[in-house]
């Protein structure tokens, strides 16, 4: 998957996620997801590649990125909570859809719960929701 693929598939699954807004504030060229004001995702060009960085459980951003060549610790950000998506390595549209969904369901699982849009330790799991 190139990285426009990569962007398309991971902001096509973000659109579906409930309560989902789309912003701007770092101009044009960075997409940023939230849910309820707090980012899930964003996409950004890392030395000129177009990538995805998502919100990741420490343990398994380290596991993830010993897996895979192409995740990499969170660009510009906390790099024990956040993960960058790179294009061309073995990630599967089935890989990113769900690596989005488990970014969602950690920053609602953080909101209090009367902002909550889902239940976050029950939404999407065994299903795509």
């Amino acid at each position: 998957m190139n990285g426009r693929e990569l962007q398309r598939c991971a902001a096509g699954r973000a659109r579906e996620l409930p309560a989902t807004t789309l912003e701007f504030p770092f101009g044009p060229d960075v997409d940023v997801f939230k849910v309820r004001g707090k980012v899930f995702m964003f996409h950004a060009e890392v030395e000129g590649e177009p990538c995805v960085t998502l919100k990741a459980l420490p343990s398994d951003s380290m596991s993830l990125r010993d897996a895979h060549a192409d995740i990499t610790p969170g660009y510009h950000m906390n790099k024990r909570h956040w993960i960058t998506l790179h294009p061309g390595g073995t990630l599967t549209a089935g890989m990113v859809t769900e690596l989005v969904t488990e970014s969602y369901r950690l920053v609602v699982a953080g909101l209090p719960r009367s902002l909550q849009p889902v239940e976050p330790h029950a939404f999407g799991r065994g299903q795509r929701s």
